[in-house]
């Protein structure tokens, strides 16, 4: 399992996911906090390639050893990219939250949503 960390460069929801925002298009993820609750992760239910999503909507599910947790997105778009080696090692989303455990890429439909979203200081103050 991954060691806590929080990376400045990301931006966080309250629901414990985070968005990573690199030309209009942002990767999202579960943060080491809720990857953490969850425990061991078993299984990644991923939504399709073209389903819109929405700033704080259920948009997938991960099964862990505990229980079926729904992932919450941070921003509004449209799904460009699902990762799909975590069907093969949904592990990842443990071993390396913010990188190799990506879930999505989303093409926004409103950037400034953005501005809702928390730094890592102000995420870390809600734990």
């Amino acid at each position: 399992m991954a060691d806590a960390s929080y990376p400045d460069e990301l931006l966080y929801h309250a629901e414990h996911d985070w968005a990573r925002i690199d030309d209009g298009v942002a990767t999202f993820g579960i943060t080491w906090f809720a990857q953490d609750a969850l425990g061991e992760v078993v299984f990644f239910d991923p939504p399709t390639v073209g389903a819109s999503v929405a700033a704080g909507e259920v948009y997938a599910e991960v099964e862990s050893v505990k229980a079926v947790s729904d992932v919450v997105a941070p921003l509004s778009g449209e799904i460009v990219e699902v990762n799909t080696a975590l069907s093969d090692g949904a592990e990842a989303i443990n071993e390396d939250p913010y990188g190799e455990g990506w879930m999505v890429r989303v093409k926004l439909s409103d950037p400034g949503e953005a501005d809702s979203l928390m730094d890592r200081d102000a995420y870390m103050a809600t734990l």
